[in-house]
């Protein structure tokens, strides 16, 4: 009717019409917007003699992700197609086999409704309890397939219910789970001004028919969990208490032990304090038995090949809590949380992990003795992590764990990191890192200490153009002895950027292995897009990220990698 009357007016007005711009633009917005993005990651193996490498069967292997979503007002759609050709990457899930939908879902959100059916992502409070999450770089998809509601009464409220099985490969476990979620904030409750305070409680209860004749534990495992978090100026503290009910143990087959029952317990505290140029953070954190897990046996239907190699069928988030660092031979020995009980012997015995980790930093104000014209940046970071201290018993199997106190020690990590700038061109970095490794209970073989130093140097030409040099050592008393490195990273523009770099184990006692790993790429970026290209050697062992990790064996060759979003 409105586009009929126009037509009847003088055509000078109707050029200019503000009624017509925004009828054009509504009709432009009940399309609704279709937005998404695609990622491609390839390889291509080869032979490598000096190592004793053959390529697979498929040299040439392919991750792909196409993520579209269609949005229509308050509607939300979208679909996740994967395509592993001819295989997917070396030692990724063997679940992602082919081309498929990984996932789909439909969702609608108003100011206080979401609700969700098909597959999700979700985490309540630190995800000790649930966390539904993705990333491709780790091989890791364990979104859940069912619905999710949730509900905020208030801004101070919000609730979250859910049902749903967990995804593995393009299909899902057997496990059902429930969830429930509330977190609420007490700030105007309270009266509060200058300080947050929130709390929330969780539920997450996992129903798994089992094949044992009289079990003696529960179908449905019940878990729950309570936090707290308050803010008061510049101080913070949260702390969070979990609580899964007793269930069977694994044996060292990833097989029900229907005589080892036991309950699983977490605590997690975080506080810290950052004014006037210095931040102290503090986390600690016990673990006993809390692996929770979509299926009890977490095998694959098509292999005995355990799931948890790949992080597959995991419900809960036990990331560790160290130090990320950039550094190529700080991370040949990285920790992973030790969350499971793990009896691999009459010596080895584990029931979970206790400690925590410690960050300070401190920026030394510009114009000062030791901060020099520009100031000078200084990190501490502190992590040690042990075996629960009590008593432990093989046969049968049985443990009694203490609160307070350490066992065997696992892991230790203490560094310190130095920035300095030196000019408007010139920024300066300089790591020392003592890294204790007890490989005999983590992964099997020779405890290991090591001692790293790394200085780098950057010189900006511009804003855009700049050049970094790192140089890095280890001493290792044990396993693969002394390394050595060295990177230089090129950045041209916003656009285009270069880099190589090499790590070389010149220590090692078998002369056969003091082999160099290097490689070298670059990179090309546009707008949104990223494309990639790499040729070198990939040494071998964990590959992490966020304090989670996955295994990659040795292999040499080009990689590809393609992302852009739209």
């Amino acid at each position: 009717m409105k586009k009929a009357l126009l037509l009847l007016l003088p055509l000078s007005l109707c050029t200019t019409s503000v009624f017509a711009q925004e009828d054009t633009e509504q009709e432009k917005k009940d399309y609704g917007k279709v937005y998404g993005s695609f990622e491609s990651n390839s390889q291509w193996y080869l032979n490598d003699k000096e190592r004793n490498i053959d390529h697979p069967e498929d040299p040439i292997r392919s991750n792909n992700y196409l993520y579209l979503n269609y949005q229509y007002k308050n509607w939300t759609a979208g679909v996740q197609g994967e395509a592993y050709e001819p295989n997917a990457l070396l030692n990724y899930n063997p679940g992602f086999k082919g081309t498929n939908v990984g996932i789909y879902y439909l969702s609608y959100k108003s100011e206080k409704f979401d609700a969700t059916a098909g597959y999700f992502y979700e985490q309540f409070g630190s995800g000790l309890l649930l966390r539904a999450w993705e990333d491709r770089s780790l091989g890791i998809n364990t979104a859940l397939r069912g619905g999710r509601v949730v509900y905020r009464p208030s801004d101070n409220v919000r609730l979250t219910a859910l049902y749903g099985q967990q995804r593995t490969g393009f299909d899902v476990a057997k496990g059902k789970i429930y969830g429930f979620d509330s977190d609420f904030n007490l700030d105007k409750l309270l009266s509060f001004e200058e300080s947050d305070l929130s709390v929330g409680l969780t539920y997450v209860g996992r129903y798994e028919k089992t094949y044992i004749t009289n079990p003696n534990f529960d179908e449905l495992t019940n878990a729950f969990a309570g936090r707290v978090n308050f803010i008061h100026g510049s101080f913070y503290v949260s702390g969070e208490y979990n609580y899964k009910q007793k269930d069977a143990v694994l044996d060292l087959q990833n097989k029900i032990n229907n005589d080892f029952i036991k309950p699983g317990s977490a605590v997690l505290l975080n506080l810290g304090y950052s004014a006037n140029g210095l931040g102290v953070d503090a986390t600690f954190r016990r673990i006993e038995n809390m692996s929770f897990l979509s299926e009890r046996e977490p095998t694959f239907a098509t292999t005995e090949t355990t799931s948890l190699n790949f992080n597959d069928k995991v419900l809960n988030f036990v990331p560790a809590l160290t130090k990320q660092h950039h550094s190529n031979l700080a991370n040949i020995y990285v920790y992973q949380a030790q969350a499971k009980v793990d009896f691999q012997g009459a010596e080895i015995m584990k029931a979970g992990e206790t400690g925590g980790q410690i960050d300070i930093f401190y920026d030394i104000a510009p114009e000062t003795a030791l901060g020099g014209k520009y100031g000078t940046n200084i990190g501490v970071n502190i992590s040690s992590w042990y075996n629960l201290p009590g008593s432990y018993r093989l046969a049968p199997a049985d443990y009694d764990t203490k609160f307070f106190g350490v066992g065997e020690k696992y892991y230790s990590d203490y560094n310190i990191e130095v920035k300095k700038k030196l000019s408007e061109n010139w920024h300066t970095g300089f790591y020392y890192v003592n890294q204790f490794y007890n490989k005999q209970w983590l992964q099997g073989g020779e405890k290991v200490n090591t001692n790293i130093v790394a200085a780098e140097a950057t010189y900006n030409f511009s804003p855009s153009k700049s050049i970094r040099v790192e140089g890095e050592h280890m001493w290792a008393d044990a396993d693969f002895k002394n390394w050595a490195g060295g990177t230089v990273e090129l950045n041209l523009n916003d656009k285009y950027s270069f880099y190589v770099w090499d790590i070389i184990n010149y220590g090692n006692d078998d002369e056969s292995r003091r082999n160099h790993y290097y490689n070298f790429g670059g990179a090309y970026r546009i707008g949104a897009s990223r494309l990639a290209v790499n040729y070198g050697r990939q040494r071998g062992g964990l590959v992490c990220v966020g304090g989670v990790c996955r295994f990659v064996p040795e292999s040499t060759g080009f990689s590809l990698s393609l992302s852009t979003a739209f």
